[in-house]
């Protein structure tokens, strides 16, 4: 039922960016949610779409508010011009308080004749206790399966000041250098998943398009993948919070790797970027309140606490865990 959730969102996503980007073209004119709200409701109409009806309608209007979303932060330039979704991409739907019923510690989802079982290892908090606002039921590409309660929580208290500040130097021998002297090297473990990878792709490049083999060394390889990307982001996790509980403000020097220039034998020069007018780029990080799902150097206002663009008090709780599994993971 999940997976045909997953197939329905997607239709639904797809086919209005569609007529958004056709609608453009030819009249040069927006599309607002209204819109694709009345759109939706053809869809449904549609006996071509008639399946769209056996599933929740919350996930497929929450799908058209996200694309409204995505519309919106591309126009102010935060994020790029959204994209059709894949079948082989990240899945995900999201259901509202109408569409879910937590009961005993047990999730309840609309249009699901049995609960959703999850595994729970957020130590110190029952369960039974949460009141989600919203739940998100995701499947990555290498096929695990995550739910997300997003929760209303206190302001978290602030960390008592500590009257030090360090400025943070990104560089290609070590992952950066501080103003202090102290230098934080490169993982050392990297070599061991690129080759586990570098394998699992070899792999994949020899089966057939189309074929059950390659569709088992495609996870193969989307595995590999996400197993270097949790680790990415588990050491950047602990560095960040390290330098966060330790110094009041972080400057952070806001680089472009990709424009760097590169030497003779194609790897980035060191040193760069010269210094412009005797100053350099830097971006300062004080306390500030932020979302946990913010770039591991913005952890700062998380651990300090303060308010940076989000009202004092409320603060969004992200909990992601395996349904069914031993996978679970906290975010934040």
């Amino acid at each position: 039922m999940l997976n045909r959730m997953f197939g329905c969102v997607r239709v639904v996503w797809n086919r209005t960016l569609a007529a958004r980007r056709a609608r453009y073209a030819a009249e040069g004119k927006g599309t607002g949610y209204a819109e694709t709200d009345r759109a939706l409701t053809a869809m449904k109409r549609d006996p071509e779409l008639e399946f769209l009806n056996e599933v929740s309608a919350v996930p497929l209007q929450q799908a058209l508010r996200h694309q409204q979303a995505a519309f919106a932060a591309f126009f102010e330039k935060r994020a790029r011009y959204p994209r059709f979704k894949s079948r082989h991409g990240r899945q995900s739907a999201t259901y509202t308080r109408a569409a879910f019923r937590m009961k005993d510690g047990t999730l309840h989802l609309a249009k699901m004749d049995i609960p959703l079982r999850f595994v729970w290892t957020w130590p110190g908090v029952d369960v039974a206790s949460l009141d989600p606002t919203s739940v998100t039921v995701a499947r990555d590409p290498a096929g695990r399966w995550f739910v997300t309660f997003h929760v209303d929580v206190p302001h978290p208290a602030p960390l008592p000041a500590t009257g030090q500040s360090v400025g943070v130097d990104l560089g290609l021998g070590d992952l950066a250098v501080l103003s202090t002297g102290e230098k934080i090297p490169h993982p050392r473990d990297w070599e061991r998943h690129e080759k586990r990878l570098r394998r699992y792709q070899r792999r994949l490049a020899r089966c057939r398009k189309g074929s059950a083999n390659r569709a088992k060394a495609r996870i193969k390889v989307a595995r590999a993948h996400a197993r270097v990307a949790d680790a990415r982001r588990d050491f950047l996790h602990k560095v960040s919070t390290d330098l966060v509980r330790r110094f009041d403000v972080v400057a952070v020097e806001d680089l472009q790797a990709r424009a760097a220039p590169l030497d003779e034998g194609g790897r980035r020069r060191a040193g760069w970027p010269p210094e412009r007018g005797g100053q350099r780029r830097l971006r300062l990080l004080v306390p500030g309140h932020v979302h946990p799902g913010d770039p591991p150097d913005d952890r700062v206002g998380q651990v300090r606490g303060a308010g940076r663009g989000r009202p004092p008090g409320h603060r969004p709780a992200v909990v992601t865990c395996a349904p069914g599994t031993s996978g679970a993971r906290r975010v934040g």
